[in-house]
């Protein structure tokens, strides 16, 4: 394990308490946590782009308990961010910090990312731009499935196939790609003395009785963006009269009942979804609760008894509710869809749904009117969301079995348990992000550089140094050999009202500090003009500070170049 290691925190990436909770804020918060908890890094460093947000993360520590110091590192500085072994970020936006650190010295450290969303334009433009950015292969993307990686290679590969039409050559991306999944705090999902309790109450105020079965859901409630109700709906009915037809003596006196935990965006929505559920699902009563509030979710992963997630968006690529519902010993019934596929075991943990798809090139039109903006973004996630099927036999099937044997409902259930805390408890998945991170330490150590900035050229050709990529705009520079003397605003008069005004004194942060440039003007003054070079010599290793100042002194006449 690198001895630092530096974290990009921005309070969007982790926050959980806003009105919109999202699926990587959810992560992102339980990952900082976990991290912070139980890393073995000596150091770690807070990378933010400014100390108010350097103190909202330790504010966020400090609600947690963890003790441990945290060091500030700016996020625009590549020499400090040298002081990282590795910077990780939440999110696939590596382009840009691989820019930055091209600055300095791209084997100072390693970056590292994590896949969420990335059927967006703007994830996707993101790793087009990992085949031109100078990534090195101590660098890496975490995927947080393997339907994940196996979608961003696809991306990559079809991408460096273009740019090798377009530009008569195909560039490598030696960017690792391994998958690591999200993670859960198994422990506070495990049942207590106080769970019954819990159980018992959320049951009471629902009026659901002691014997009587509740099928789960926990999510955000929206259609077109995480997953469709109405097929779950047609299947809760379907299996609520099948299972009482007398076929299954479990069922027999019990009634169900489908409780749904997420938030919704919008009033049109909220009233779809419970129109709905009276229309789809009359037999079974359905109720919506605030899923915003983890007071809410903690008592509905208790009183439940099983947990139905028919996830068909394309949004989606893991999926951490399965495997919650897992930690909390509920069986589970869920589509055979991107992430779930490695959290849910069919027939061990739970039931995993058959899905089926429209085939490739069904699509072309809904990518093009995306790209075009025709289609919104939601819009063109849920076109492809209603052409996506799960099987509803298959899923009417799984939940009359759970409704009418209690022995598997519990076997299921026990099996979900032991992997989710054997295999995703969130010190599992730390301790595989470490290793992870000391293979990057390795290869930055022997392997070879990726586009090796060359002596004179830009670090970023798309932004380069203003005074280098307009240097033709002038036909005068400034150089070692110029003779420099006071001019007329080199009075004291003249150069505080130059100091105290706004348009004048503005960019004094990017040239050298007052008392330095001031001392420069008592030495023209007492001993008389010098040169550029005399200067420079004063400042070894600031060259560009002094230019930038000496250019602002001629600007507004304090000095002269002779």
């Amino acid at each position: 394990m690198p001895s630092a290691l530096g974290f990009w925190y921005q309070r969007d990436g982790y926050d959980t308490g806003g009105k919109r909770l999202l699926g990587r804020q959810a992560a992102g918060e339980a990952f900082l946590r976990s991290l912070l908890k139980h890393t073995t890094a000596e150091c770690l460093c807070c990378v933010s782009p400014n100390q108010q947000e350097f103190q909202d993360c330790q504010q966020r520590a400090k609600s947690w308990q963890v003790a441990r110091e945290l060091t500030f590192l700016p996020a625009d500085d590549p020499a400090r961010l040298a002081e990282a072994g590795v910077v990780y970020r939440p999110d696939p936006g590596l382009p840009d910090l691989a820019w930055l650190r091209r600055f300095g010295d791209q084997r100072a450290y390693s970056l590292c990312g994590v896949t969420h969303t990335i059927c967006t334009k703007e994830v996707m433009r993101l790793f087009g731009q990992l085949a031109i950015a100078p990534i090195q292969s101590w660098d890496a993307l975490i995927c947080t499935s393997a339907a994940v990686k196996v979608a961003v290679e696809r991306t990559l590969a079809e991408w460096t196939e273009y740019l090798a039409l377009r530009c008569g050559g195909k560039p490598a991306v030696p960017l690792q790609l391994p998958v690591i999944p999200l993670g859960i705090e198994a422990a506070s999902f495990a049942a207590t003395k106080e769970t019954s309790t819990i159980r018992a109450g959320l049951r009471k105020t629902l009026g659901i009785a002691d014997n009587d079965l509740v099928i789960l859901y926990v999510g955000r409630l929206n259609f077109y963006a995480k997953a469709h109700p109405i097929p779950m709906y047609l299947a809760v009915e379907r299996a609520v009269k099948a299972a009482t037809s007398g076929r299954g003596s479990g069922a027999t006196g019990r009634k169900l009942h489908l409780l749904q935990v997420g938030w919704f965006e919008q009033d049109k929505e909220e009233k779809a979804f419970k129109e709905a559920a009276q229309k789809f699902c009359p037999s079974v009563p359905c109720v919506f609760l605030d899923g915003r509030r983890p007071e809410i979710r903690r008592q509905a992963w208790a009183a439940a008894d099983m947990f139905v997630s028919l996830s068909d968006n394309i949004q989606e690529t893991f999926g951490l509710t399965p495997l919650e519902a897992m930690a909390s010993g509920l069986p589970v019934v869920c589509t055979d869809w991107d992430g779930y596929q490695e959290t849910v075991r069919h027939e061990i943990d739970g039931f995993r749904i058959p899905v089926t798809m429209p085939p490739a090139g069904s699509g072309v039109e809904l990518a093009r009117d995306y790209l075009s903006d025709r289609l919104m973004y939601n819009a063109y996630i849920g076109r492809a969301c209603q052409s996506t099927a799960a099987d509803m036999v298959a899923v009417t099937k799984a939940i009359v079995a759970l409704i009418e044997q209690p022995e598997l409902r519990a076997r299921l259930g026990t099996a979900g348990r032991e992997r989710a805390a054997r295999e995703f408890d969130w010190p599992v998945i730390i301790r595989r992000y470490e290793a992870l991170w000391d293979e990057l330490a390795e290869l930055r150590r022997r392997s070879t550089e990726t586009a090796p900035p060359a002596t004179g050229s830009p670090a970023y050709p798309l932004c380069d140094d203003p005074f280098r990529a307009f240097a033709h705009y002038s036909e005068r520079h400034l150089h070692p050999n110029l003779v420099l003397s006071l001019g007329e605003s080199g009075t004291v008069a003249n150069f505080t009202a130059l100091l105290k005004d706004w348009m004048s004194a503005f960019g004094a942060d990017r040239r050298l500090k007052q008392a330095e440039f001031t001392a420069l003007l008592d030495q023209l003054k007492n001993v008389g003009p010098a040169t550029l070079g005399d200067f420079l010599a004063l400042y070894p290793g600031r060259e560009a500070e002094v230019y930038r100042t000496i250019g602002w002194l001629l600007k507004f006449d304090v000095v002269r170049a002779e």
